[in-house]
């Protein structure tokens, strides 16, 4: 058996891979993550919890018999700190007292868990997964934002101390801090993985997705966690695909020193794949404000008793999202309406091309002050579409600038193979 080499770096496939052909110990990867978790946290801050004696047992377990395990056999993970992990409190990025450790897992760490996946702690948030910043710091430069809210397990995984983390999207909380961060961040179709054990701030928006360092890794987890792996199994797209290259109604709100390195890097896959462009149809015009208009007055009512009973512990910004959420109930009905008149031109969209590929942030990671502007996120997930953070860009200021994969609803294998397509031609 060679146990010599460390284990941080390697994707999760690979992790398993060699965890199960006797190669490498369970409790040898969780404690080579533990450690670059020790090197690089005073400066990054992506953990608000750690638990290394339960990781340690559960990496035995593992190593007891580890042909046996699961397809993520002694793989560690991090859990967005709003799900759910038995043995660990949920804080939900807020000072709110906390009574004690859940006492199970959520469906989907349940899953992961199962599949010989091993928790290694929660990963910071903002403050119950909406626009105040936690202490997280972007990887790569330590004065900008990782993103949110799934920020601690954006920038976890970009660091290299851990090869996948789960997170949540109601705007753009996967997609935005993957693209910030240079790593890959899926989104699935609305409603695939439950959200048993999770806190909700929009019941018709919030989706469970995960953060890892390639598209295969992530397409292996999102399978385990939706106890589906074929539904999430990336499409071979074939010789030359057909990709829409679709600059959405947003596209002037992008910089233009950005615009131009999406347009440059989209004519970088011309020589491999067929791009086509592609207008979003007339009706889908409106869709970021309803989105916003439900994300608001869904937000205010599944967080009115925790305003209720604990307003004093909220932030003065969480405060103001919530009173917004009031104002926007004369709104919502008809934003729901227009999202479903929408949703009946998606066909439209995908008539001439496989996938899309569209913008997915207006520019790098802005200072920490705030975690960013999720503008061009807001209607896909209003549309329940499948959505990939694929790297690979550079921005004007030298760091990652990702781009997102659409595919249809239902459609994550297509997704996640046009993400695996893109993301191997903008890495030649």
């Amino acid at each position: 058996m060679s146990d010599l080499t460390s284990s941080v770096g390697r994707s999760a496939m690979d992790i398993a891979a060699a965890v199960k052909a006797g190669e490498m110990t369970a409790e040898r990867v969780v404690t080579d993550h533990l450690e670059a978790i020790a090197a690089r946290e005073p400066d990054l801050r992506a953990w608000v919890h750690l638990d290394a004696r339960a990781a340690m047992a559960a990496a035995r377990a593992v190593d007891a018999d580890p042909a046996a395990a699961g397809p993520l056999a002694g793989v560690p993970f991090g859990v967005k700190d709003i799900v759910e992990v038995a043995g660990m409190p949920t804080r939900n990025g807020s000072t709110i007292p906390v009574d004690g450790p859940a006492d199970a897992d959520a469906i989907a760490v349940a899953r992961l868990r199962a599949a010989g996946a091993i928790p290694l702690g929660k990963t910071v948030t903002t403050e119950f997964a909406l626009f105040q910043p936690g202490p997280t710091r972007h990887p790569f430069d330590a004065d900008r934002t990782p993103g949110g809210s799934s920020s601690g397990s954006a920038a976890a995984v970009a660091a290299g101390t851990v090869p996948l983390a789960v997170g949540t999207q109601t705007a753009g909380s996967i997609v935005r801090p993957a693209s910030y961060c240079g790593i890959v961040g899926a989104k699935p179709t609305f409603g695939r993985i439950p959200r048993d054990g999770v806190t909700l701030c929009s019941s018709t928006l919030d989706t469970i997705g995960m953060l890892g360092a390639s598209v295969a890794d992530v397409a292996l987890a999102l399978g385990v966690m939706a106890d589906d792996r074929e539904a999430f199994r990336p499409s071979d797209l074939g010789h030359r695909p057909r990709i829409g290259f679709c600059r959405t109604f947003e596209w002037d709100d992008i910089d233009p020193e950005v615009r131009n390195t999406l347009e440059a890097g989209v004519q970088r896959l011309a020589a491999d794949v067929e791009v086509v462009e592609v207008a979003m149809p007339e009706p889908m015009r409106g869709l970021v404000a309803a989105q916003l208009a439900v994300m608001l007055v869904e937000c205010a009512d599944e967080l009115d008793g925790v305003r209720t009973r604990h307003g004093e512990h909220l932030s003065a910004a969480l405060r103001r999202v919530l009173r917004s959420g009031d104002g926007h109930r004369w709104a919502y009905d008809a934003a729901r309406a227009h999202a479903a008149a929408a949703a009946s031109h998606l066909d439209e969209l995908f008539a001439d091309c496989e996938v899309l590929l569209a913008p997915s942030v207006l520019g790098e990671a802005p200072p920490r002050a705030t975690t960013g502007d999720p503008l061009l996120c807001r209607q896909w997930t209003l549309l329940a579409t499948p959505t990939v953070s694929v790297p690979g860009l550079t921005g004007p200021g030298g760091l990652p600038l990702g781009m997102q994969v659409v595919a249809p609803v239902g459609r994550d294998d297509l997704a996640l193979g046009g993400a695996a397509r893109i993301a191997e031609l903008l890495a030649e």
